[in-house]
């Protein structure tokens, strides 16, 4: 009996903008053609395409339920030869060539990065990176209002009136 592996993907939510394709519907047709046609160069074959309940977090304690819809492949998986192979089966086979053996490489050493405990020679996770992500404060900059238009003048100019004592007592 074959076995499989399979290979479950998120199904593209929009198309793709490509050369000479117009439509919405066109462009999302391409963009799963182009999914396909890259899973099956892979040796995956298209199964099929399945919509499933995924609970998921919504605030601190609630919770709530996303449809999600996924693209289902699958592949045989490498056949392994049968344990019952008899000495005569094993004769007319030709000899595996056995590749010589790499020596063993140690694990590189990894650190958190700005840990005062690490080793000089641990290399910082996660990188260089962090420290710009760490710096962004999540906050889009804005750039300051260069100049007041002139009804927004008239109008800040009306409200100090307004709010000013002295002026209400001279009128």
């Amino acid at each position: 009996m074959q076995a499989f592996e399979y290979k479950v993907v998120p199904a593209p939510a929009k198309g793709t903008k490509a050369k000479g394709i117009k439509t919405p519907e066109a462009r999302f047709a391409h963009t799963i053609e182009l999914l396909m046609n890259e899973m099956a160069a892979e040796g995956w074959e298209y199964q099929r395409a399945e919509l499933l309940p995924s609970e998921e977090r919504a605030g601190l304690t609630g919770s709530t339920t996303n449809w999600r819809n996924v693209l289902v492949f699958r592949r045989p998986m490498p056949t392994q030869a049968p344990a019952d192979a008899t000495a005569a089966d094993a004769t007319l086979r030709a000899p595996a060539r056995t590749a010589p053996e790499a020596p063993a490489r140690e694990p590189r050493l990894t650190a958190t990065a700005g840990d005062p405990e690490a080793p000089a020679d641990a290399t910082p996770v996660p990188g260089p990176g962090a420290a710009r992500m760490q710096a962004d404060d999540g906050v889009e900059e804005l750039s300051p209002v260069s100049g007041m238009t002139a009804a927004l003048k008239r109008r800040a100019e009306k409200a100090a009136k307004k709010d000013d004592p002295k002026e209400n007592e001279e009128s």
